[in-house]
């Protein structure tokens, strides 16, 4: 099966994201809220865009929300942050459309449903890889902005 990035080969994939949440200070003599509940309050926002905003090239079959949230100690802000995990099931048009979803830094894991072969043609390989540039470099220039501002 020779599969062209350029054509419709469909794929079907299993993204998992775990979307963090810190704690944020309380206001005045008002506690801030807990780290899993920040966390569950970011992945219930993320999962609304998933299923209110289309995406072109890409269709969600699935969102799965079932995963308890955990903590872990973050040694490099020393607090706890907790991470609420979401799994997506998605069919995309081309493998280039994945990068929107393993360009984050949510992105844990992916698995391959369909097809059980891929290959790529040399230009469908250096297409492939440009557009992984390009959301590379999106996504350090975010950090930078993100970073710069505090």
């Amino acid at each position: 099966m020779k599969v062209d990035l350029n054509e419709t080969s469909e794929l079907k994939v299993k993204i998992r994201l775990d979307f963090r949440g810190q704690a944020r200070p309380g206001r005045f003599l008002f506690g801030g809220k807990p780290v899993d509940k920040v966390a569950e309050e970011i992945r219930e926002q993320q999962v609304a865009l998933f299923r209110n905003v289309p995406f072109q090239g890409v269709h969600i079959e699935d969102i799965e929300m079932s995963t308890d949230v955990y903590t872990v100690w973050d040694e490099l802000s020393n607090s706890d942050a907790a991470f609420a995990p979401v799994i997506l099931t998605v069919t995309v048009e081309s493998m280039v459309d994945l990068l929107r979803f393993i360009a984050r830094e949510e992105f844990r894991k992916i698995e391959v449903i369909e097809p059980g072969h891929q290959y790529l043609t040399k230009y469908d390989m250096e297409r492939l890889l440009f557009k992984m540039h390009e959301e590379f470099r999106s996504y350090i220039n975010r950090l930078e902005r993100k970073y710069s501002s505090r």
